[in-house]
């Protein structure tokens, strides 16, 4: 060990068991010595940065006190997961978080014994951790399980039917509730840590059972004083009257950076092997202990690289604008000559660009935190009643709101407008969050119009038509990241519904594509016409209603039809086959060569690397055509992450 180490202790900790052999006067050094750590890599690498410092010294606690890997700890979502890592095996390695071949930024089974279960969608972590403490039970095994879950991911419906799930069964299981939305006076804090001893005790908790078997010899009206009076003394100075209600013993609020309270609480909570589960309460501070994330308006939640000293972030160099900005100068153009046009988003009003919206339609704004179903549902009452509602929410988020979507709008063919931000691959964030599927589990259902712009001028158009489509529900998918760079409209002109753009004309091979893969189509076109192959290109816009008419041209006409799509098998050519099948264009046109994402997931990279690996980029194309048209081309096929 060197004697210049800045983490003198952190460097004898490769595993937790080494953690357990410290005295616990040795613990706050250590917690600060992972905090510094934690900067330092997410200085190099970008990621979530504010929730991870906010959870130093609780992730310390837990795996003193509770024997992990055999004890589970469940991590809800992720984002708070890096010191967990850099503690469990994985600090060798945790300067290549989100970096292509490195670490996941989220908890990953395939890289850890100690992340039992992975998660990056919010709100899992109790319904998970209650089939854990289920097997455990009918293995007759007696580990402990510990599902720790943020104050924003206690927005989700499904937080509280796993809570009322849990507490109906009695299950043992350990709830720590983060919360970091939450301040503790001094004071305060000193007495609700006193409180959180006492009662999470051994000693207090047979009392207080042995109080409620006497209570009962009294008569009832005793009987509900006693009551009355405890629910008083805990609901009204812990605030676990809700907690109760769903069968959780609470425990709290204590504060989630003072070891000396959090360590006998969760050493009370594992020595418990009372009737029910029991929920800690933790009050943190995110971006604790760094000046620049305490001091911004978002924590640092997530940044990209940035100097450790001045806390100053490294901008990219300036280029195009976002496709998410995009979106959101389009919708208030929009917005500013309809004043039916509302917009709803699901905890992400600046990852999806409706804080800009807002800062010019307050009331027209709608965040319903963590509940995609609810915002979605929510979004069909306000179509039913005549608003127009923009669903905006990321492709891979409303993935949660399914059975809505088919119950609540496509049933009821209500205009309820989709815009899927981080259509497509996503780059570092990885596979959790990729943009796959939208296009297959919205196409089948019957009455959506779905769109897909090939840059950011069609995007404007796209949302303009949108915004004039009121007899069913329509879809926008766009991917992350920069735009073309192309001039731009003032506003959006309405797109003829079904209707492609014929980019190029050619006569031997055709290349179908939906969505910003077009870029890479042309250059294919570019390739292929310089080998004496004259090569056509649709820019789609439509995948339904699709243009039949282009389609049957482009079938008959050409010697190779290509569809192109950042989506996963069953979305844009699937409904092309379905349609050349039927007309019969499948024996007797083009050969038709699918191209969307592999049957396979893709990890975290740069995005242009996933489509590499997706074979989604020019040579792939180049390549599929050539050996359509029986060259001795050899095409790689996508390596398996």
């Amino acid at each position: 060990m060197s004697s210049t180490s800045k983490t003198p202790l952190l460097d004898t900790i490769a595993l937790p068991a080494d953690l357990r052999q410290l005295p616990e006067e040795q613990l706050r050094q250590l917690a600060d010595e992972v905090r510094q750590e934690m900067i330092d890599a997410v200085s190099n690498t970008g990621g979530h940065l504010g929730a991870g410092l906010g959870v130093v010294e609780l992730t310390v606690a837990l795996h003193y006190i509770f024997d992990t890997p055999d004890d589970k700890i469940l991590w809800d979502v992720g984002h708070q997961a890096y010191p967990h890592k850099i503690l469990t095996g994985r600090r060798d390695r945790i300067r290549t978080l989100r970096q292509g071949g490195g670490l996941s930024g989220f908890t990953s089974r395939r890289e850890s014994d100690y992340d039992p279960f992975g998660a990056a969608h919010s709100s899992t972590s109790i319904s998970a951790g209650l089939g854990f403490a289920v097997a455990r039970d009918l293995r007759g095994a007696d580990n402990d399980v510990v599902a720790v879950i943020g104050d924003g991911a206690m927005s989700a419906g499904m937080a509280y039917e796993a809570m009322n799930n849990a507490g109906a069964a009695k299950s043992r299981m350990i709830v720590i509730l983060n919360d970091n939305d939450m301040s503790i006076a001094p004071p305060v804090g000193a007495m609700s840590a006193y409180l959180a001893r006492l009662i999470s005790a051994k000693p207090y908790r047979s009392m207080r059972h042995l109080g409620r078997v006497l209570a009962k010899k009294f008569p009832r009206s005793f009987e509900k004083a006693a009551k009355r009076a405890e629910e008083y003394a805990r609901g009204m100075l812990t605030g676990g009257t809700l907690f109760e209600e769903l069968g959780f013993y609470y425990v709290g609020p204590i504060d989630g950076h003072n070891l000396d309270h959090l360590l006998p609480v969760l050493r009370n909570a594992k020595k418990s092997r009372g009737e029910g589960p029991i929920l800690v309460h933790v009050v943190t501070q995110k971006g604790k202990g760094y000046d620049p994330a305490e001091n911004a308006a978002d924590k640092y939640h997530g940044v990209s690289k940035f100097d450790v000293v001045t806390g100053k972030q490294v901008k990219s160099a300036g280029g195009p604008t976002s496709y998410t900005n995009v979106y959101a100068k389009a919708l208030i153009a929009e917005a500013e000559q309809d004043d039916r046009i509302v917009a709803v988003t699901a905890a992400m009003p600046t990852g999806t660009g409706l804080d800009k919206f807002a800062e010019r339609f307050p009331e027209r704004t709608f965040d319903v935190g963590i509940a995609e179903q609810h915002g979605v549902t929510f979004c069909a009452g306000m179509a039913a009643d005549g608003l127009k509602p923009f669903a905006t929410i990321y492709s891979t988020f409303l993935q949660r709101a399914y059975d809505q979507i088919v119950h609540d709008v496509a049933i009821q063919r209500l205009p309820v407008r989709f815009a899927m931000d981080r259509a497509g691959m996503v780059g570092a964030d990885g596979v959790t969050h990729q943009g796959s599927y939208d296009i297959g589990f919205l196409a089948s259902l019957p009455g959506f119009v779905l769109m897909a712009p090939s840059d950011e001028a069609e995007l404007m158009h796209m949302v303009a038509t949108a915004a004039q489509i009121d007899d069913g529900p329509s879809a926008i998918r766009y991917p992350r990241g920069e735009s073309l760079g192309i001039e731009m409209p003032e506003k959006g002109t309405p797109l003829p519904i079904g209707k492609a753009r014929i980019v190029r004309e050619g006569t031997k091979v055709a290349i179908m594509s939906y969505g910003t893969r077009l870029a890479e189509a042309l250059k294919a076109a570019d390739t292929l016409t310089a080998r004496g192959l004259s090569t056509t290109v649709v820019d789609a816009r439509f995948a339904k209603p699709f243009d039949e008419d282009v389609t049957r041209r482009v079938a008959a006409e050409h010697e190779v039809m290509i569809t192109l799509e950042e989506g996963a098998m069953g979305g844009f050519a699937t409904l092309m086959m379905h349609f050349l099948a039927r007309e019969g264009l499948l024996e007797a046109g083009a050969k038709f060569r699918p191209m969307c994402l592999p049957d396979f997931f893709i990890d975290h990279d740069k995005p242009d690397a996933q489509y590499d690996q997706a074979g989604l980029n020019a040579p792939h194309i180049v390549a599929t055509a050539l050996t359509a048209l029986g060259y001795n081309e050899t095409i790689e096929a996508p390596a398996r992450a």
